[in-house]
């Protein structure tokens, strides 16, 4: 017990409950964050998880023990939590391990307007005051804990986002994997033209049907299945705590959150042209040649929320894309939420006959591999061999923004290392499914030596 260096992540903290977090750990946390941040007032929420409420419980004890009064804001989604830390301006902290397995937990923190807090950016001062309060004498209470439902307020400011009054009817499945989409769907739901089809809505920490993960491919059988049984027009999938949502289609068929990116840009720059759209440098290249066929400036940035969420609020844009399904809007704050881009589909598929596959297909434009990850001692030699190899063919540009981009003339492919594991990340994308497997399999051959 004690070692956060092993539970502060780069944006988070997460750990295995209660053998690496727990309610001790939690009160340490709430007495630093208050004196790191110096707010008088802190609003938190947190999932279902069975840990989160008494985490949470106890991150306000360390909170009040420093004078800071707490509002608990009590089962929420970690975009509800951005909404409540945006709309009364104060710091805030989310209790959820997002979609990871039933025996974590951990917490999301942000500055008051739902900024985040990283490692660079005040979580790491945060960690070391931590450690040295465990085992403290606890303080007495000088603040004190009240409650506020937000639900409705949340949701409220959402439709306020995306107009569906003109939609036409629509049958819609959502699988919420037991996770907050099964708490804050129906509300936000409620009075819009949709014929509601729910999946797995009961809140369960456990995860009894499967993982509240939708971007491994096995999570979505249940979904698809369903969309096809009830001859709905759309699926959605939301992660535990509902800030991620993912899309499949009438057919059953899963959407790229390129596709996704790609269609809200043009969406949102159509209410805001000329105006500014980051997404990462994984999205397809589909998603800036839509940005600038729609009047918008496509910037490019490195893989994780910390970065665009920088990058967004250094230019101003408008709207963010990731291909892990985290969609970011200017209108919230900049913040991330799954619930706000499942809106702007619906109301896109909404207010025209055409079916969503149709609707889409305009924004889907080349073959993509998605993520494959390979287990590799050394990922700097490996990543070196590919560009020798690489470079040796005509027309071939490099980049190193996030790991090797290697660009060709109807193909590419980005291969990074990741931060915590010896694995290497490739994404490769081409014209057509040929285009891109044979780009896919020359790369493989080098990093895993085949």
């Amino acid at each position: 017990m004690g070692d956060l260096a092993k539970i502060f992540k780069a944006y988070d903290v997460r750990g295995v409950v209660p053998d690496e977090f727990d309610e001790e750990i939690a009160e340490a946390v709430g007495a630093a964050f208050a004196e790191v941040v110096g707010a008088d007032r802190i609003v938190i929420a947190h999932d279902m998880r069975e840990s989160s409420g008494p985490l949470a419980a106890a991150f306000a004890r360390g909170a009040t023990s420093r004078g800071a009064d707490v509002i608990n804001a009590g089962l929420g989604s970690t975009d509800l939590l951005y909404y409540a830390s945006g709309t009364l301006n104060l710091p805030g902290v989310m209790f959820t391990a997002s979609h990871n397995p039933a025996q974590y937990n951990g917490m999301k923190m942000c500055r008051a307007g739902a900024v985040p807090i990283g490692s660079e950016t005040g979580l790491t001062e945060i960690r070391d005051r931590a450690l040295g309060l465990l085992g403290a004498p606890a303080h007495d209470p000088t603040g004190g804990v009240t409650t506020q439902d937000l639900l409705r307020g949340y949701a409220d400011h959402l439709k306020s986002l995306v107009d569906l009054a003109g939609s036409r009817p629509l049958k819609v499945v959502v699988d919420a994997g037991n996770g907050m989409g099964g708490h804050t769907v129906p509300e936000v739901f409620a009075g819009l033209p949709i014929d509601l089809v729910p999946l797995y809505f009961e809140l369960d920490g456990s995860f009894p049907n499967h993982e509240a993960n939708p971007i491994e491919p096995a999570n979505l059988v249940d979904l698809q299945q369903a969309v096809l049984e009830h001859r709905a027009d759309i699926g959605i999938a939301f992660d535990g705590d509902a800030d991620r949502c993912w899309v499949i289609d009438e057919k059953g068929a899963s959407v790229s959150p390129s596709t996704i990116t790609a269609l809200v840009a043009a969406r949102e720059l159509a209410k805001h042209p000329g105006a500014t759209i980051i997404h990462n440098l994984i999205t397809s290249r589909g998603v800036p040649e839509i940005i600038k066929e729609n009047g918008g400036v496509p910037v490019r940035t490195r893989v994780g929320h910390s970065f665009i969420k920088a990058e967004m609020a250094r230019t101003g844009a408008v709207f963010g894309g990731e291909h892990s399904a985290h969609y970011y809007f200017r209108d919230f704050w900049y913040a991330d939420s799954g619930m706000l881009a499942a809106l702007h589909v619906l109301a896109a598929l909404g207010e025209q006959d055409r079916p969503l596959s149709e609707v889409l297909a305009a924004y889907a434009r080349y073959t993509a591999s998605g993520e494959i990850n390979s287990t590799v001692a050394d990922q700097a030699a490996a990543t070196a061999k590919v560009r020798e190899v690489f470079g040796s063919r005509e027309g071939v540009t490099f980049d190193e923004l996030d790991g090797l981009t290697v660009t060709g003339p109807t193909w590419w492919f980005n291969l990074r290392p990741s931060n915590t594991e010896p694995l290497l990340r490739l994404n490769a994308e081409g014209d057509d499914e040929v285009t891109m497997a044979g780009v896919r399999d020359d790369v493989l051959k080098e990093v895993r030596g085949i």
